[in-house]
């Protein structure tokens, strides 16, 4: 009976932590650039059940032999929350310092970013396009990170009077002043989520600046940005579906707990 409350637990504990991934997904709904987390669900390694039983067998010696019952879960956890990197749909804001990437053709599973430097100097990458110009005119996030250019220095420009072309070269007055330093990754799956559209690199998954790579296709929009790639109806349809999930394996805690009360305070008291 006890391992029941286990079991039942873990359910409880699943369903939680997926509940609250769904809601994060909800809560970025409107975010741009924002990238889907999809949780997979495992189940903890299966028990192999025998009862072991002695026979007694000629002349007096005892002979164990074991039968097998059968297979038993103990419980089921939520192993992973992973990004979901598919192309978000594409609105215009009109405005210069907004740019969103259009995935051309490249190997399944690979997705471009934007480079930027964080508060620390390292490499980060974003798909929010949602930029600014600081006080000394260099294009930064929102969160003041360093957009980057294709040999990895800040980008600095005289206002917002520029144009970006499709392949990201920046333009002033007519004249290329710099380029956009837009990274590959071969598996996007082998980034991890940082917070504020953030992404880094693990030692598994190193990027490397476009440049001229010939296997990569993709376009650059000024004015316009990438939207989160949220479904808010299938995620308020899996929240759903969590919490009910929840709420049954609750209620079977519940019948473990009347159950232990009836042993401890009924069928084991003493008369």
């Amino acid at each position: 009976m006890l391992r029941g409350f286990y079991t039942a637990a873990s359910g409880m504990l699943a369903q939680q932590r997926r509940t609250e991934m769904l809601t994060n997904n909800i809560a970025n709904a409107n975010t741009p650039g924002f990238k889907a987390d999809q949780s997979s669900l495992k189940a903890f390694p299966e028990l192999l059940l025998q009862r072991m039983e002695s026979n007694n067998a000629s002349l007096g010696s005892k002979r164990t032999t074991s039968t097998t019952i059968g297979s038993m879960n103990s419980g089921v956890y939520m192993q992973e929350a992973m990004p979901l990197f598919t192309q978000g749909d594409i609105r215009e804001t009109g405005r210069s310092v907004d740019m969103a990437i259009i995935n051309g053709q490249m190997p399944e599973g690979g997705s471009i970013f934007f480079t930027v430097e964080n508060a620390a100097g390292d490499l980060r990458y974003t798909r929010n396009g949602n930029f600014t110009l600081d006080g000394a005119g260099y294009l930064t996030t929102n969160e003041g990170y360093y957009v980057l250019n294709e040999n990895g220095n800040r980008i600095q420009l005289q206002g917002e009077q520029f144009t970006v072309s499709p392949n990201g070269a920046i333009l002033e007055n007519g004249v290329e002043v710099n380029t956009l330093g837009l990274s590959f990754s071969q598996n996007s799956n082998n980034l991890v989520k940082e917070g504020n559209g953030l992404f880094a690199a693990t030692e598994n998954g190193e990027m490397a600046f476009i440049g001229n790579d010939q296997n990569v296709s993709f376009e650059v929009k000024q004015g316009y940005l990438e939207r989160s790639n949220v479904d808010v109806a299938q995620a308020m349809t899996d929240m759903m579906t969590a919490y009910r999930s929840f709420e049954a394996n609750q209620k079977i805690l519940q019948a473990y707990d009347q159950s232990m009360e009836k042993a401890v305070n009924e069928i084991g008291r003493l008369r």
